[in-house]
């Protein structure tokens, strides 16, 4: 079996230990360490992302994934940072909206942006929306990404958007949303740019809107 298919399912699995092994392995050869994080381990988590949205697998599953790509990924930091790093792709904040309390969802696609070569500005969870405004206006990233696990405090994103718009910085900046509650018609009725239903998603979702975010 292919090198990276093994490292996809090593993470998709869970696998630590053999997560390591095959990060070990790869450093050893020689191969190209962005390759092998976007092309392995990353696609793991696209799969484990796909399953956990369908209800194949529980949360349990999922943080023994992320934490496994964790372990293959500080191995290979070292040589990233030695072939002078990588090719940034933008600059994301990310933020679970205020209110709401879990992060797990929000920490997977904080990890799979910096992995796919994004900067990524971590607020945290149960922010208020001044705090994320605030952030925008000193920061400047070219994306904010809020997530939301409750109806209760879904209802705070559309205000962070509004702000931005009121302030002059919707655009610099897209706003791409997800979360449980969060469905693909209320993010485009509340004037998001993008939505993910996964980690995988996300990803893809960033990189289509950096095409948009204007040269700075």
């Amino acid at each position: 079996m292919d090198i990276l298919q093994q490292m996809a399912d090593a993470v998709a699995g869970g696998q630590r230990q053999q997560v390591m092994d095959l990060a070990a392995a790869a450093i050893a050869q020689q191969m190209d360490p962005v390759e092998v994080i976007e092309k392995g381990f990353n696609k793991g988590m696209q799969i484990i992302g796909d399953k956990f949205g369908k209800l194949e697998c529980f949360l349990p599953e999922l943080i023994a994934s992320a934490s496994a790509m964790i372990a293959g990924v500080e191995l290979l930091e070292p040589k990233i940072r030695e072939r002078g790093g990588r090719e940034k792709r933008g600059k994301v904040l990310t933020a679970t909206i205020y209110g709401d309390m879990h992060d797990i969802g929000k920490n997977i696609v904080k990890l799979m942006l910096q992995t796919s070569g994004f900067e990524v500005v971590d607020l945290g969870k149960n922010v208020p929306v001044p705090q994320i405004i605030q952030t925008v206006e000193r920061e400047r990233p070219d994306i904010v990404a809020m997530s939301a696990l409750m109806t209760t405090t879904m209802i705070h994103i559309p205000t962070v958007i509004r702000i931005l718009k009121e302030r002059g910085l919707r655009n610099r900046t897209k706003v791409m949303v997800g979360g449980a509650p969060v469905l693909p018609g209320w993010a485009e009725e509340i004037g998001a740019d993008g939505y993910g239903l996964n980690a995988g998603q996300a990803v893809d979702v960033a990189k289509r809107l950096m095409a948009m975010v204007p040269a700075a």
